[in-house]
């Protein structure tokens, strides 16, 4: 797990200008060099919407596109970090540089976020071809982070082969994931509850793969059976990706080769339908839409236009003006 804590001295510190200012370029300098501090330090950085962000993207543009995305989703308790911590064992041992983004629900009660995915991949606190990182929803609906996508891509730009995402896990809702990674698991268990409801709800829609996790458990052979017959109504054509269905034991080891051939199969699925292209497109549309939305509400909630909006809800609200129009007059405004 290489990040704060990390057994060597990192360069991120001489990354920073006076007063502890971060200097973009020498932090994604650093961190392309494999300092789990600097690329640390960058992920804050998006995390805290730094002033510095632009530019650190710019920086950045050219060198991303290289890493395999592999998105994690399903109820809580299902065993996501049991399989990611799984997945990274396997894919380091084939000597490939693993980044993991684990997102955590935020309390909206506290607003604390309790950011203990890390606690349970321990194994790999020592790697230095890891660097895992917890991020705090801070409310963000669909099971992800709202700086998610820019964290991707910090991760994709210091050399990271693999970058693994795993959502908060709320339910029937994380379909956010499909829009960041190149193949989606659905993980479920037996023993959480009805396995179709848990697969239901867009979830399946979004499932490249599913992972029947727990399978040593009674109930596992019901779930795989009632997957099978949700993908059997699906009718998909020919040509198109049906999601295979995988048994594994991910405590132990059970099933994780097999679920490796299986992202191996869809990766190559990807790049000879042209599907990669596709998504990748879509997700950098969805980033752009995203960002220019997030202006736009600063534009007009934060900066001088605040009292504007209050003045034009004021019309609405006693019927002097319609929605329409006084949505007009504050972005033309």
């Amino acid at each position: 797990m290489a990040e704060a804590g990390a057994p060597w001295p990192g360069r991120g510190a001489q990354a920073l200008g006076p007063g502890g200012t971060a200097d973009p370029a020498g932090l994604v300098a650093a961190a392309r060099d494999g300092d789990p501090r600097a690329l640390a330090r960058l992920v804050s950085l998006v995390e805290n919407g730094s002033p510095r962000l632009r530019e650190i993207m710019k920086l950045i543009a050219p060198l991303t596109g290289q890493a395999r995305i592999i998105g994690l989703t399903g109820a809580p308790g299902v065993g996501k970090s049991t399989v990611t911590g799984a997945l990274v064992r396997v894919y380091r041992g084939e000597g490939l540089r693993v980044g993991v983004l684990a997102v955590d629900p935020t309390s909206p009660f506290s607003g604390g976020a309790l950011l203990g995915d890390r606690v349970r991949m321990q194994d790999h606190a020592t790697d230095g071809g890891v660097f895992i990182r917890s991020m705090a929803s801070r409310g963000h609906l669909g099971g992800l982070s709202w700086a998610a996508p820019q964290a991707l891509r910090i991760l994709d730009a210091a050399g990271f082969d693999v970058i693994m995402i795993e959502t908060v896990g709320v339910g029937q809702a994380e379909v956010a994931i499909a829009s960041l990674a190149d193949s989606t698991l659905v993980i479920v268990a037996p023993g959480m509850g009805d396995s179709v409801q848990a697969a239901k709800a867009g979830i399946l829609e979004i499932a490249d793969i599913f992972v029947v996790n727990k399978s040593d458990r009674p109930g596992a052979q019901e779930a795989v059976r009632d997957l099978r017959t949700m993908l059997a109504m699906a009718g998909y054509g020919p040509g198109e990706w049906k999601p295979p269905i995988v048994s594994a034991t991910a405590v132990r080891g059970e099933g994780i080769d097999d679920l490796v051939g299986r992202l191996q199969a869809h990766g190559a699925w990807l790049g000879e339908s042209g599907e990669r292209d596709r998504r990748r497109l879509a997700r950098a549309s969805e980033e752009i839409s995203a960002i220019a939305v997030a202006a736009l509400r600063e534009r007009i909630g934060v900066l001088p236009g605040e009292s504007q909006l209050e003045d034009l809800a004021g019309q609405v609200a006693a019927g002097k003006l319609d929605p329409y129009a006084a949505a007009d007059e504050l972005i033309g405004g």
